[in-house]
């Protein structure tokens, strides 16, 4: 994976930075092409893999580094280049709503998957630049949420590429033929194809996520409140009627107050007594979850990602790879009693 291309490898105009500056200016580009990354790969890990990947081609090229384009779009080619090596297998990650129909609490929960078949969590801090123009933050937000990933995994790689770089990067077009090396006209003609596909999936249903004001953290605070009291009636009466409950690594996912209920109270009923820790993922609230340990104590659970619409819940997804998600969150390990 370490090659070069030629377009990579191609001098760069201007000063380049002396070697040792080299290490600081990367890292200035990190979060947000981390971000690029994950909207390109859906995954945390592999975005983080690929960043470094970028970084080290960097390096291997900045003896032919002269500055005739800017740093940024540099690295922006290589990091494209990068994550389109790693899409060249034909699996795509999804949601456990991508894959087929609702099913009901009775179902058999089944097999778990294999992680790469799903959409993972990311921390906003990850992948989002704080500080700049707000509706640039709002932007870059929105275009991490689950379901967005999930409809961008349905697009080719470099169609997917240049959605992210015209749509949620705003570049010009002509910006994006030099990246990708190829005509204006054909990057118009992949960005009407992309934004049909995008506009054909569920998420053109979702809307926009809506942003955390005084009226959701009180909703979000009632949800807390709720779920630690294991109270059903309480719980669903904060969820809009076709409200999604799902559960990654596994493929069933619920949709209605009684399946979910259902589902609380049988094969769900350990999460009884938990306790959850708010943070935030993919531009969304998000809690960990700790169950009740059998040595007293709580050990960790999921991750919730809540997805708000309407003034209610529209959907959470249970992250149940604890053991991996935690630590990138920054959640504690256990909670004591």
């Amino acid at each position: 994976m370490t090659e070069l291309t030629a377009a990579e490898a191609a001098p760069m105009a201007g000063t380049p930075a002396a070697p040792t500056e080299l290490d600081s200016l990367l890292e200035r580009y990190r979060v947000e092409l981390t971000g690029y990354c994950y909207r390109m790969l859906g995954s945390a890990f592999e975005a983080e893999d690929a960043v470094q990947e970028t970084f080290v081609r960097a390096w291997r090229a900045y003896d032919r580094f002269e500055g005739r384009a800017a740093l940024r779009s540099w690295l922006y080619r290589i990091a494209t280049n990068v994550c389109v090596d790693m899409l060249n297998s034909p699996q795509r990650r999804a949601r456990p709503m991508d894959l087929g129909p609702a099913q009901t609490a009775d179902s058999p929960l089944g097999q778990p998957l294999p992680e790469n078949t799903w959409i993972e969590p990311v921390p906003d801090s990850r992948t989002v630049s704080t500080g700049g123009d707000p509706a640039d933050v709002a932007i870059a937000r929105e275009s991490i949420r689950l379901a967005f990933v999930a409809a961008l995994q349905r697009l080719p790689p470099r169609q997917r590429a240049i959605l992210i770089l015209r749509e949620v990067l705003r570049w010009r077009a002509e910006e994006v033929a030099e990246l990708l090396e190829t005509s204006v006209a054909s990057v118009n003609s992949a960005l009407q194809r992309a934004r049909a596909t995008i506009a054909s999936s569920e998420t053109a249903e979702a809307g926009r996520p809506e942003e955390l004001d005084d009226e959701h953290r009180a909703l979000l605070a009632r949800y807390v409140d709720a779920f630690e009291r294991y109270d059903m009636e309480a719980l669903t009466s904060l969820l809009r009627q076709d409200a999604v409950w799902n559960m990654p690594p596994y493929e069933l996912w619920l949709q209605t107050h009684p399946d979910i209920v259902s589902w609380c109270l049988g094969p769900g009923v350990g999460c009884r007594g938990s306790r959850l820790i708010a943070t935030t993922a993919n531009g969304s609230p998000a809690f960990g979850q700790y169950k009740p340990a059998a040595g007293g104590g709580f050990e960790p659970w999921s991750l919730q990602v809540i997805e708000l619409s309407d003034g209610q819940i529209a959907g959470i997804t249970f992250f149940l790879d604890t053991e991996r998600f935690f630590p990138l969150f920054g959640l504690p390990v256990r909670l004591e009693a």
